[in-house]
């Protein structure tokens, strides 16, 4: 699958099937889109492009945002290749980019760049200086600029829409399978582990330290999780806490993982993170007596999965 970072296709490439959007957890919703895209592929004989953009012009114009993102750009490569994506053009997304008319968008980049045959959107997506284009306004030029729109019916499930706004919701009520069920797989954070105050270690419950960067916050608490070394099918089983360790009086975000038999040095390794189970909200202990005789309660259900 070739990456690009601006709209400078290779000739194979131009004239594809091109869907727009963050597609940000690649959920569900995503992939109802996609698997409409596929069957034009194969009756077109058309390759499939992505084009999506970083940082998330949401959270480009909001700095105050901070964890939002579902999943990281790394994780959105490897579910789109599956998927039957043949390029992603991932676009920088800054203030220049941002007041690009809608018209110059359609014009300059979808018919001069790209060439797209078919473009797959959402119902409300929203393009171009302060929003100004829309779906509509897309297919008004379609017989000017030789492209086709195609728009698939949202996904509901129990009369909700399938959205990456709905996942996070889940995540950060604590809802994990729900969210997991709208994945169709576990929601996963990949950091790297980092040098910590080796607390855990001191009380008999060494773990990795994960900066959890700029990733949606679920729910603090404490997880049952599966842990992935870097290019390696086989897990870990663990238990997580996430969240500010309030026993420790610590500020700062983090993701604290707790591995079953294993041990070894994972010091500035790479870990993917799947959260299993909620088991329950974090809390502040009187004395480290109290949390590991909770820690020992965890880890018996944790060991159940």
């Amino acid at each position: 699958m070739k990456i690009y970072n601006d709209f400078n296709l290779k000739k194979k490439h131009k004239g594809s099937i091109v869907l727009i959007g963050n597609f940000d957890g690649v959920h569900l919703g995503h992939r109802k889109l996609f698997d409409l895209a596929n069957k034009y592929k194969k009756k077109f004989d058309l390759n499939i492009g992505v084009l999506t953009f970083e940082p998330m012009p949401k959270m480009f114009f909001n700095k105050m945002i901070k964890n939002f993102r579902i999943s990281s750009f790394e994780q959105k490569k490897i579910l789109l290749k599956k998927l039957g994506v043949d390029f992603i053009i991932n676009k920088k997304f800054n203030y220049k980019f941002s007041k690009i008319k809608s018209l110059d968008f359609i014009k300059k980049i979808i018919y001069k760049k790209l060439i797209s045959k078919f473009i797959f959107v959402s119902n409300n997506f929203r393009f171009g200086n302060k929003r100004e284009g829309d779906v509509q306004q897309l297919v008004n030029y379609e017989s000017q600029f030789g492209y086709k729109i195609v728009k698939s019916e949202p996904l509901k499930i129990k009369s909700r829409v399938v959205s990456s706004t709905l996942i996070r919701n889940f995540l950060e009520k604590g809802f994990l399978k729900k969210a997991n069920t709208l994945l169709k797989r576990n929601w996963c954070i990949v950091g790297k582990v980092e040098k910590g105050r080796q607390i855990g270690k001191k009380i008999g419950f060494p773990t990795c330290n994960i900066d959890i960067k700029d990733y949606v916050l679920a729910k603090p608490g404490v997880y049952v999780v599966r842990v992935y070394k870097k290019n390696q099918n086989s897990y870990f089983k663990g238990i997580a806490n996430l969240g500010y360790r309030p026993t420790f009086n610590q500020k700062k975000l983090l993701l604290e993982v707790h591995l079953f038999n294993f041990s070894g040095n994972l010091y500035n390794k790479y870990l993917s993170v799947e959260f299993v189970r909620f088991i329950r909200n974090e809390k502040k202990f009187k004395n480290t007596k109290q949390l590991k005789k909770q820690i020992k309660s965890d880890l018996l259900i944790a060991k159940k999965y």
